[in-house]
């Protein structure tokens, strides 16, 4: 049974990952209104991905017997000045997440919860993942400030990018 703690905390989390989702779909549909199709790509798989991190909080939620409570969605922002800003949001924002998460293995560890303690490993190596992903594309970014064919370059890299479906969802699927 979850700590009346740990099942708080991983219901904020929930709605952490369902903001940060809205985050990257608002990113997307900025950089898709200033014609960077491969930006509004890469953020449309974060968007995906976020929702994903949200799912199988909720399913973990469920398999422990304990109830999910979805909140309004706070505003996002809904312009940025450049890419390259979008970009340094969103590691900024991450290392955030990254917090939260530890917050989460913290309160674990200290309730002895091996079971919830196993399910947030995978989220803490997702964290590094993420913040490592938006430092590269600050340095893209940073590396075509000012050149417009370097960005028509890195923003059709940025299109090919592909959504995976998280790993614990896989499962799912089958």
């Amino acid at each position: 049974m979850l700590s009346t703690k740990l099942h708080t905390a991983i219901n904020d989390q929930i709605n952490a990952e369902l903001w940060s989702a809205y985050l990257y779909l608002s990113m997307s549909m900025d950089a898709e209104a200033k014609g960077y199709k491969g930006v509004a790509n890469w953020f449309y798989v974060q968007w995906l991905e976020e929702q994903d991190h949200a799912h199988i909080l909720m399913n973990y939620l469920n398999s422990r017997d304990a109830k999910v409570t979805l909140k309004p969605i706070e505003k996002v922002d809904t312009e940025w000045h450049s890419v390259l800003e979008m970009f340094q949001q969103t590691l900024k924002h991450e290392k955030v997440v990254t917090g939260l998460i530890n917050n989460l293995a913290a309160i674990a560890a200290e309730d002895r919860d091996f079971a919830s303690s196993n399910m947030l490993v995978w989220f803490v190596n997702e964290q590094v993942e993420e913040e490592e992903s938006a430092r590269d594309m600050i340095f893209a970014a940073e590396s075509v400030e000012g050149d417009k064919y370097g960005m028509y370059q890195l923003d059709k890299e940025l299109a090919t990018r592909v959504y995976t479906q998280a790993s614990p969802l896989a499962s799912e699927a089958e």
